[in-house]
């Protein structure tokens, strides 16, 4: 009998920063946290883009431009954000298209995470860097871009309205501190000094 099952393909790169992981970052945090087995070992599981358009969600096009430059920058095809409950001061009802949004793993997410420390970040004006308050007590990390204009992929000209985005790094790390040595290994550009809140 012929096998039919298709080959898998082996001539696939392995992107940049996964190589640094396994390398550098995943030894250097087992000394650092006195982890013995790798396994334990901090290491980032999934990245969440979410691109809001608010009350522009009730234009059609609006909602369209974001989602095709959300799959343009992410290399992924966005799923539609709804609205969990009724909001009349946005005129927004329950279940209304409020944004897009994109998970990213594996392959995906590290080459979407180098474009976005060593190009897109460097580009904000007046960058000093991000805020380390984003980590939560579950050693994830989030932060807000004003304009998504600062990824290459996608043209000022063609911006309809300037829309955000919110990133959410999930890490397996137990702790803020560990979180945070993880994502710095990764050229995470963190603020030397913590702004005090007003």
């Amino acid at each position: 009998m012929a096998d039919t099952t298709k080959a898998v393909p082996t001539n696939r790169k392995t992107p940049r920063l996964q190589e640094r992981y396994r390398k550098e970052i995943a030894p250097g945090l087992m000394k650092q946290f006195n982890h013995k087995n790798p396994m334990a070992t901090a290491r980032i599981e999934k990245i969440v883009v979410n691109m809001g358009c608010g009350e522009a969600a009730h234009d059609a096009k609006i909602l369209e431009a974001a989602q095709k430059a959300l799959a343009t920058i992410a290399g992924q095809r966005p799923m539609i954000t709804r609205a969990k409950k009724a909001i009349s001061n946005f005129k927004i009802r329950e279940h209304d298209a409020v944004g897009c949004k994109v998970t990213l793993r594996r392959a995906r997410m590290y080459e979407f995470l180098d474009r976005l420390v060593n190009v897109a970040l460097p580009r904000i004006r007046d960058f000093r860097g991000l805020n380390t308050r984003g980590f939560d007590q579950g050693g994830n990390y989030t932060f807000g871009i004003k304009e998504y204009t600062i990824f290459p992929e996608i043209s000022a000209d063609a911006l309809q309205q300037a829309l955000g985005m919110d990133v959410t790094v999930v890490t397996s790390a137990a702790t803020r501190d560990e979180a945070e040595a993880l994502l710095k290994g990764f050229g995470f550009p963190f603020a030397t000094k913590t702004p005090q809140p007003e």
